[in-house]
């Protein structure tokens, strides 16, 4: 059976999210998107909808495992707590589902697809676009969501004496 990769890229107002199940030839992608929450919406609204999307997500393509991006650190003590909480909405969704959750930290995921841990995200999604031979190119949190996917894909298609970090 072919696997099925959830990657999340958290965010209140912006959560990434793409699904792509690994072949033997190529990955294919599945879905991809943004759950977008307008600014005038409570936070609590844009959680429920992150939840809600997710639901979905889980329902329509049956993923075997979810990737979500690593914690960063915030310049900001409020702006670490909003994220914290859209990645702990999206986290308890797909536990519900009962998906492994692993987490990769962002400049892994720019390392595996760009091959330069601070690379720029428009440089993310343009090598998203190529691996994945998408026609268009992705939005910047479904390309971000979709290069975890895939890091996580290349991680455990090989060998790895580090292995993805089990959340």
């Amino acid at each position: 059976m072919n696997q099925i990769i959830l990657g999340i890229d958290p965010s209140l107002r912006g959560t990434g999210y793409g699904v792509i199940r690994v072949e033997k030839s190529a990955p294919v992608t599945l879905t991809h998107g943004t759950i977008a929450c307008p600014k005038d919406w409570a936070r609590s609204r844009c959680l429920a909808r992150i939840s809600q999307t997710l639901r979905d997500i889980l329902r329509e393509h049956q993923p075997t495992v979810c990737v979500v991006e690593g914690l960063f650190f915030a310049q900001n003590l409020k702006t670490a707590i909003i994220m914290g909480e859209a990645r702990g909405a999206a986290m308890a969704t797909v536990a519900e589902a009962g998906l492994d959750i692993y987490e990769i930290a962002t400049r892994k995921v720019k390392q595996a697809i760009v091959g330069y841990g601070a690379a720029q995200k428009i440089a993310v999604a343009k090598m998203v676009q190529r691996m994945l031979s998408l026609a268009e190119l992705p939005a910047p949190d479904a390309a971000d969501a979709l290069a975890l996917a895939l890091t996580h894909a290349r991680e455990n298609s090989r060998y790895s004496l580090n292995a993805p970090k089990k959340i």
